[in-house]
């Protein structure tokens, strides 16, 4: 665990996230494990369908990325589920590989015939769902699956419960739901499920520590992003002591996405000092491909992942762009594979223009010259309402020269 907000060329985030004082108040795991579900909720994403060659990249390239356990998919769903599980699960990858299973015994059969390491084993526990959707009880959910927990570990899978819409059950269903299974079926962690993606921070926080001290188990949590707090929400739960954050690359996922593997990998190692092995360089290799798989665009903006990141078209500060990068952004473009690029607008200066044109080799001009390819620049950049392609200031270039 490191207790620095820089490392020299690489990163400078605030130190205050390092300050005896928040630190006090946190409550980390020695070590927090990624487990990635873009093959199962990823593809749950209006209009995804991955295929089995798709699912058996992804998860090679999840497993390159450093990812400790990729969730493989729901071998109940079809025979191309089945296979693709299986295909992944003789890859020999360093990732577990885990399955999703209903509360039934031929779900946990199927994950052990795909070759699973784990099983998610999933139960409705959020008050609405429970009784409008399937008209149970707590006990009823607690009956059928504490044998199928046991099931489960008795054949050697490591095994998750995962009663979902945690955050929106009462609370003594999950207080008697939890009673049960830890005196008959306990299992070899917890899920906290914020499905509607409704809890906030201190909310999540709440919940690791009351469940964490009802179960004594490792708590895992499992965000969406419906208020836009996916990823603030398992890092908060982080700082509370859950041990495993479940992610979706890109942000896949229903409705607004899952908790985005590329942020938590990124929050982990440089905003709570985890000294994680994530290959972080590799980011825009997996969402490259993420992207092309799933046919969902990567906005602009995106963190971590958007092309627009470290693109600068105000004048201002553009040589630290491109030579002291830590002094224009909270992380060097290098750490996870991009650079600086510096684009011409409205917003854009003198340094800008002079710099362009060292990049594109359009030789130097006058100060004169200068201010009237500016000007030429700026107006261009209204009319467009864009930034310029290179192309485009090149000719401006041009006809200034001509003059």
């Amino acid at each position: 665990m490191r207790e620095t907000h820089f490392e020299e060329g690489k990163w400078w985030v605030s130190p205050y996230n390092f300050e005896p004082e928040v630190r006090s108040e946190l409550n980390l795991a020695e070590k927090v494990e990624i487990h990635d579900a873009t093959l199962r909720d990823g593809e749950q994403t209006p209009g995804v369908v991955f295929s089995i060659d798709d699912k058996i990249a992804i998860a090679s390239k999840l497993d390159e990325l450093g990812v400790d356990r990729i969730e493989a998919g729901m071998p109940a769903v079809s025979a191309d589920d089945q296979q693709a599980i299986k295909e992944i699960s003789k890859l020999g990858l360093k990732s577990k590989i885990f399955t999703f299973a209903r509360a039934m015994k031929t779900d946990i059969d199927l994950a052990l015939e795909c070759g699973a390491d784990g099983v998610v084993i999933e139960v409705p526990i959020g008050y609405p769902k429970l009784v409008t959707q399937f008209g149970w009880t707590w006990e009823d959910v607690a009956k059928k699956t504490a044998p199928i927990i046991n099931y489960a570990r008795e054949n050697g899978l490591q095994t998750l419960f995962f009663p979902y819409d945690t955050t929106r059950a009462r609370k003594e269903d999950l207080t008697n739901l939890c009673n049960y299974i830890m005196d008959n079926a306990p299992p070899d962690s917890m899920g906290i499920v914020d499905t509607m993606g409704c809890a906030t921070p201190e909310a999540i926080k709440y919940m690791v520590r009351w469940v964490k001290d009802m179960t004594g188990l490792p708590i895992e949590i499992h965000t969406h992003n419906d208020f836009g707090m996916g990823v603030a929400t398992e890092l908060a739960a982080v700082s509370a002591g859950a041990s495993c954050v479940h992610s979706c690359a890109n942000g896949l996922g229903e409705r607004t996405g899952n908790a985005a593997l590329e942020e938590l990998m990124m929050g982990l190692h440089l905003l709570y000092g985890y000294d994680t092995q994530y290959k972080l360089d590799k980011i825009p290799e997996l969402a490259a491909l993420i992207s092309e798989k799933s046919n969902v665009p990567i906005a602009q903006n995106k963190p971590v992942l958007g092309r627009g990141n470290f693109i600068r078209e105000s004048g201002i500060g553009i040589n630290l762009v491109m030579n002291d990068p830590l002094v224009m952004f909270a992380t060097h473009p290098a750490l996870t594979g991009k650079k600086g690029e510096v684009v011409l607008g409205k917003k854009s200066g003198k340094a800008s223009i002079i710099y362009k044109m060292s990049e594109l080799g359009l030789g130097e001009l006058d100060d004169d010259k200068i201010a009237t390819i500016l000007a030429e620049v700026k107006k261009a950049g209204i009319a467009k309402r864009n930034v310029l392609s290179d192309e485009e200031f090149a000719n401006i270039v041009a006809t200034v020269k001509a003059k």
